[in-house]
């Protein structure tokens, strides 16, 4: 698979929706994991990133403008001892407890579908990292509808044990902007990933479509030590 350019791809799409990329820093020494929101309604752009313990979660920036909370408010990322789940939805709690009962990631997804947001059907898109002992892998997880036809779910897991230094896999929700939106295809995209934790959080930032753009989160975990950084960017301040 070629590796691509993050930034150019962000450029070269208005709107990509929400999107997932994890993989490790260029000199090897950081697990790194981004997570961004867009939107298209009031309702979607009238949303910031808030820390919540260990993770984050949305929260209406003004709640006198919050229509509908279902799809939009949850807990973006949680952490469960020495594994940091990352999902577009309230899966990252389903994540979380079904592991925390033993269940693998993949059980636990199997319980959830696509969005009910018809006719888009957006995908569940899911990340989880593990870093121990000196050790880092990661998994991505894609629940779609059958190319727009909710009688179907569609599931599909990667997983990366021992992944390379300078790369990552970028997985979001849209092909681009449509009515429908049109579902994300293939597998996650392979990404490189640079060592500084400001320099990817304004490259990301940047590269977002700026009418769109919502929330952006990035965090960077020393694979040996465990120390955590972590960046919020919210467009409504």
């Amino acid at each position: 698979m070629k590796k691509i350019d993050i930034y150019e791809e962000l450029k070269q799409n208005a709107y990509p929706g929400r999107g997932i990329v994890i993989g490790k820093s260029a000199d090897g020494k950081s697990a790194v994991t981004a997570y961004f929101i867009m939107g298209r309604s009031v309702n979607s752009r009238n949303r910031v990133f808030v820390e919540d313990g260990d993770g984050i979660r949305t929260q209406a920036f003004d709640p006198s403008k919050l229509e509908d909370p279902h799809l939009i408010i949850y807990a973006p990322v949680r952490v469960l001892g020495n594994k940091t789940i990352v999902t577009n939805g309230d899966q990252t709690d389903t994540i979380y407890e079904l592991m925390n009962q033993q269940l693998t990631f993949e059980q636990a997804l199997r319980t959830r579908e696509f969005e009910d947001d018809a006719p888009n059907y957006t995908p569940r898109i899911s990340g989880i990292m593990k870093v121990d002992n000196g050790e880092f892998s990661y998994a991505m997880s894609i629940l779609k509808s059958a190319n727009g036809n909710p009688d179907s779910c569609q599931r599909f897991t990667y997983s990366y044990k021992n992944s390379l230094a300078g790369e990552g896999h970028f997985i979001h929700t849209y092909m681009g902007d449509g009515n429908p939106l049109p579902s994300f295809e293939g597998e996650p995209k392979l990404v490189e990933i640079p060592n500084d934790i400001e320099e990817f959080t304004k490259g990301l930032w940047t590269s977002l479509n700026e009418e769109n753009k919502v929330s952006l989160f990035v965090r960077f975990i020393d694979i040996e030590t465990g120390e955590v950084k972590s960046k919020i960017v919210n467009k409504n301040n």
